[in-house]
């Protein structure tokens, strides 16, 4: 029968590290959540021109490519929880890069569209956004870039049921 530890990986830690705090800094789940600690803190260096967020980026690329999208379909083409992906318009609003309005088919829903300067802030964001993914994934070959890539999308297609927020992708228009 297999252990449902998992295997102590070599992960650099501190002299009097305890096996308790290894095994602790050998989860997958802390290696994930640090993992995109990282990966938002790595993007934000090189969008600091921009001023925009993990999130702010993807709200501005998926409306890029769905011009009046309602607010849920929104939150679940990213993953988000409804409440976070509100927050989001709402800065994005108040920064004039966004703007809600009621849905043309149903008044109770809000839809979202970019403005000019969201539509503007997205394309001077793309060089330095495709700039941050090449550096967060430079400590890998380009075949570990390849199977780093393959193993996220299977543990997250393979879990999506047990996701706090539903992602349902959109199809390309």
């Amino acid at each position: 029968m297999q252990s449902l530890e998992p295997p102590l990986l070599p992960v650099p830690l501190p002299p009097k590290t305890t096996p308790s705090l290894s095994r602790l800094y050998a989860r997958p789940g802390f290696l994930l959540r640090r993992a995109h600690q990282i990966s938002a803190a790595v993007f934000e260096d090189e969008c600091r021109e921009a001023g925009l967020t993990p999130a702010q980026f993807g709200v501005l690329t998926v409306l890029s490519a769905h011009p009046g999208l309602g607010q849920s379909s929104l939150a679940r083409a990213l993953g988000f929880d409804k409440v976070t992906v509100l927050r989001v318009l709402r800065g994005l609003e108040a920064r004039g890069l966004v703007a809600r309005a009621p849905a043309p088919d149903n008044k109770r829903n809000v839809s979202a569209a970019l403005t000019e300067a969201g539509l503007a802030l997205l394309g001077a964001a793309q060089k330095p956004a495709e700039k941050a993914y090449k550096r967060l994934l430079a400590p890998l070959d380009a075949a570990q870039q390849a199977q780093l890539l393959d193993l996220l999308q299977r543990l997250t297609g393979e879990l999506e049921d047990d996701a706090r927020a539903a992602f349902v992708p959109l199809a390309p228009r």
